[in-house]
């Protein structure tokens, strides 16, 4: 299982409604990440392997271990669901056969 961190500048509102939406993503599509959501401050902290957050935050954000993922629309599930699986290809992962 992958962490995320979902994060926004104040790690209220907006990084909430994203994290909701990209668990709906994350449950949908049985990618195997687990998120939590927190502010900037947060990331120092980090030990996960994924940041997800907004488009104007993401040039802001500097993490040794974790990959980058950002999205423009906190709302459009099809724009998460591309940045997730950004991150999971860079994992070699592959979506699991029905």
């Amino acid at each position: 299982m992958y962490k995320a961190l979902v994060v926004c500048k104040a790690g209220m509102g907006s990084s909430m409604m994203l994290k909701i939406k990209a668990d709906q993503v994350i449950k949908e599509n049985g990618f195997p990440i687990i998120t939590q959501h927190g502010s900037l401050d947060d990331i120092d902290s980090f030990g996960g392997d994924l940041i997800l957050t907004q488009a104007d935050f993401a040039d802001k954000i500097e993490h040794p271990k974790a990959y980058v993922a950002s999205v423009d629309s906190i709302l459009n599930k099809d724009e998460i669901k591309k940045a997730l699986e950004g991150f999971l290809a860079t994992k070699d992962w592959k979506p699991s056969e029905q």
